[in-house]
């Protein structure tokens, strides 16, 4: 049998863009770590990056156009759940919604020398970054010469007996530079990776079809190799029961008007 080389190539090149990724992303150990936010090299009045993600579509994790300001047609679509006024057709669009996600170029303390990396966060550490910054007595705690380095505190769901992790942090007192290495910081100035080449940008028309799959898994599995778990809540809608068959006629035909009109 002959060897399917584009599959193989598209593949590698997966999994190279994966390990791309991840070299460039940082996320905390359990235990604690310190780590010096600094300046954003593509937007130095900000260092927070606010991207939006569709998680757990097909499986996957799309990032949301709105994160560009452009049509994203889940949105839509979940707009259009909504306005039905049914209970479960706006929990469906709540599941549909992108979700907010944070980032902040990092410093992570005794690996200075591997450059710039990008933190990712929720709401909580958001708000709480946000708070520090807008105190007088602790200021730009990003400033190059005169900021204050973060200590990140990350404990595991089983630690905690609980369902979710938990990340804490803690400002420290006395302002230092970021680094006094001049290689290092040129990294801080040129060398960053900007976010847009880190997180796939995806098109109307590829969300659009992630979405049809979402709704009707068979269709997906006849089509490509992306399929959804039972557990997916769209995937029991869309499954013809005697409980179920017309609320899944309705949100197909939630998607023939919205789309296909």
């Amino acid at each position: 049998m002959a060897l399917d080389l584009d599959a193989i190539r598209k593949r590698l090149s997966g999994l190279q863009n994966q390990t791309g990724k991840q070299n460039n992303l940082w996320k905390p150990e359990p235990g604690k770590q310190t780590i010096r936010i600094v300046p954003y090299q593509f937007n130095k009045d900000n260092p927070f990056i606010e991207l939006y993600f569709h998680y757990g579509l097909n499986g996957k994790t799309f990032m949301s156009p709105v994160t560009h300001g452009e049509a994203d047609p889940v949105v839509e679509f979940a707009e259009k759940l909504k306005a039905t006024g049914n209970r479960d057709d706006w929990q469906m669009s709540r599941k549909l919604e992108p979700k907010m996600r944070t980032y902040v170029p990092v410093l992570v303390r005794g690996q200075e020398s591997e450059g710039v990396k990008l933190w990712g966060f929720g709401k909580t550490v958001y708000q709480e970054l946000l708070s520090f910054i807008a105190d007088p007595d602790y200021g730009d705690i990003t400033d190059l010469n005169a900021g204050r380095d973060v200590t990140v505190e990350f404990m595991t769901a089983a630690e905690l007996g609980k369902q979710y992790p938990q990340t804490t942090i803690r400002i420290k007192p006395n302002q230092t530079p970021a680094t006094e290495n001049k290689e290092i910081a040129e990294k801080i100035m040129n060398g960053q990776k900007d976010a847009d080449e880190i997180f796939k940008k995806v098109s109307y028309d590829e969300l659009k079809e992630q979405l049809a799959i979402w709704l009707d898994p068979e269709q997906g599995e006849s089509n490509s190799e992306t399929s959804v778990g039972s557990s997916t809540p769209a995937a029991v809608a869309a499954q013809p029961t005697s409980t179920n068959t017309t609320k899944v006629a309705d949100v197909n035909s939630a998607f023939d008007e919205l789309f296909n009109n």
